[in-house]
C-alpha cells in the first residue's frame, strides 16, 4: 500500500499568513487548473485565473493569454515543481504586464536545474516559495527571492498515523 503525502496544506497556511486582500490564484498553464482550483477553494474560494500559452507556429515565441482579471490583484502562481523556472518567470512577466500588484510562485518541489536561480533573480517574480522535499543548492539558499517551507510536521504526523494504523488520507481532507 502507498499513501500520497500532500504539501498543499503547508503552502496554503503560508499564503493565509500573509493576509492579502485582492488575492487571486493563477494556474501557469491549462494542465495545472485542477491544482489551482483546489488551492483556490482551500483559501476560501478566492478567484482563479489561468495562463493559456500558445505557439502560433513552430519556432515562434509563445503568446500568453490570461483568462481572468489580475489587474490590481496579488497573484499566487501554483505548480507542482519548478525545474528551470521558465514557465513561472514568463507567467510573472505576463501578469505584471496586465497590472498585477505582486506575483508569488508556490511549488512543492524545487528541482532548480540549469539556470533556474538566475532566471528567478532576473524575473518579475516577487517571491518563490517551495518546500524542503528537495534540498536547495547553495546558490538557491543565497537568493533573497526564494523561501523554503518545511514539510517535517506533515511527515511526522504521517509516520505517527502509519505506526498507529490510523488513516493517513484524513490528514489531507481539508488541504
Amino acid at each position: 500500500p502507498v499513501d500520497n503525502i500532500y504539501a498543499s496544506g503547508v503552502l496554503r497556511d503560508d499564503i493565509l499568513s500573509k493576509k492579502l486582500d485582492n488575492l487571486i490564484v493563477v494556474s501557469p498553464d491549462v494542465g495545472g487548473v485542477v491544482r489551482a482550483r483546489a488551492l483556490s477553494k482551500s483559501l476560501g474560494d478566492v478567484d482563479l485565473a489561468i495562463i493559456d500559452k500558445r505557439r502560433p507556429e513552430p519556432n515562434k515565441a509563445e503568446v500568453m493569454n490570461i483568462i481572468g482579471e489580475v489587474e490590481g490583484r496579488h497573484c499566487v502562481l501554483i505548480d507542482d515543481l519548478i525545474d528551470t523556472g521558465g514557465t513561472l518567470c514568463n507567467a510573472a512577466e505576463a501578469l505584471k504586464a496586465r497590472g498585477s500588484l505582486s506575483v508569488c510562485a508556490y511549488a512543492t518541489h524545487a528541482v532548480f536545474s540549469g539556470k533556474a536561480v538566475e532566471n528567478i533573480e532576473n524575473s518579475m517574480l516577487d517571491e518563490v516559495v517551495v518546500t524542503d522535499t528537495i534540498p536547495l543548492s547553495a546558490n538557491a539558499l543565497k537568493c533573497d527571492r526564494i523561501r523554503q517551507l518545511s514539510v517535517a510536521g506533515i511527515l511526522a504526523k504521517t509516520i505517527l498515523r502509519i505506526n498507529r494504523d490510523d488513516s493517513v488520507s484524513s490528514l489531507f481532507d481539508k488541504a
